[in-house]
């Protein structure tokens, strides 16, 4: 998955020049859960055919050219110690992609993002410096525990490993991006590190996609794409130009629950009512969090520094004091 969200609201609700897409913007914000999920739980088939490797590739490669398109890449703004932290957070989104769509290839896809979510959660109450709000990924791990059901013996220990390293990598995404986060639009840091993912997740994917490639896994790979990051970036842009952060940070902790749907109605995949506690117990983790973070405005390191009260750690450029 795209951790769009962490690079968007780095931007602080900052107001964009794209047209003003009608509806309530709490519903704006569903869209986009939906879009990031819906677009993972498509990407099953895309992941049969080329490979998770192969289906991060592509569905990065796409998102990159379309993001560049959409918000070209400010190149001018590029400091010379900025290079390294921009190169290692492309390469974070891209091992985090690869490692995502090689989760769901093994387990169910709310398994996989309730376990994901553990890595900005951690990062937040790690940050805060409080022992209070290591409440949080405690009580997320519990819910991750009853989703994965170990006490049956079948756990997919690959699927989880997988899940744990997107989880690691959307950690590191997080902290890493507080390094530039005060000086880059979230859509300026996108269409510079998207490319860098997409180069990133060719190491594996190339591999695995040869010989697979056809103008059909091409078309599937772009209209991924277009739900994520293309039709996200859209939606999430406009829904934070007419919300606080703390509204929308909290609507993002739902994210798990979509996937637990969208997993039901796509790809047939039944959770138990254990399984269904698991998740509303990471959503309330998620939610919890994001009520409780706080972020200190920012140094000024450039011309356009963005404070960012009240944010989600999987939706600020910082993830201190917060959660995403």
């Amino acid at each position: 998955m795209f951790p769009l969200t962490s690079t968007l609201m780095s931007e602080g609700g900052k107001s964009q020049r794209m047209a003003v897409l009608p509806g309530p913007p709490w519903l704006l914000a569903i869209m986009a859960i939906f879009a990031i999920q819906l677009s993972s739980a498509l990407s099953v088939g895309l992941i049969e055919t080329v490979g998770p490797g192969g289906a991060a590739w592509l569905r990065l490669s796409m998102g990159a050219m379309l993001m560049i398109l959409l918000a070209p890449p400010p190149l001018r703004s590029v400091r010379r110690h900025d290079v390294p932290v921009l190169l290692a957070l492309g390469a974070a989104m891209g091992l985090m992609t690869v490692a995502f769509l090689a989760a769901i290839e093994r387990i169910p896809l709310a398994t996989a993002v309730a376990i994901e979510f553990l890595g900005p959660l951690t990062v937040a109450a790690l940050r805060s410096g409080s022992l209070r709000t290591m409440t949080w990924p405690a009580l997320a791990l519990t819910g991750v525990v009853l989703v994965t059901e170990p006490w049956h013996g079948g756990i997919n220990t690959a699927g989880v490993g997988f899940a744990l390293l997107a989880a690691l990598g959307w950690g590191a995404y997080i902290v890493l991006l507080q390094r530039v986060g005060d000086r880059f639009t979230g859509s300026g840091v996108l269409s510079i590190t998207l490319p860098i993912a997409a180069v990133t997740a060719a190491t594996i994917g190339v591999p695995q996609a040869s010989g697979s490639i056809d103008l059909r896994v091409l078309a599937i790979a772009l209209g991924l794409a277009l739900l994520a990051p293309v039709l996200l970036f859209v939606l999430e842009l406009a829904a934070l130009r007419r919300m606080t952060t703390t509204a929308f940070g909290t609507l993002m902790a739902i994210e798990p629950a979509i996937a637990l749907l969208l997993g039901l109605i796509v790809l047939s995949q039944m959770p138990t009512i254990v399984q269904c506690l698991g998740i509303v117990l990471v959503v309330l983790a998620g939610a919890a969090a994001q009520r409780g973070g706080r972020r200190e405005p920012p140094v000024t390191t450039g011309s356009t520094p963005q404070p960012t009260p009240n944010t989600a750690p999987w939706e600020s450029s910082t993830g201190d004091d917060d959660g995403r």
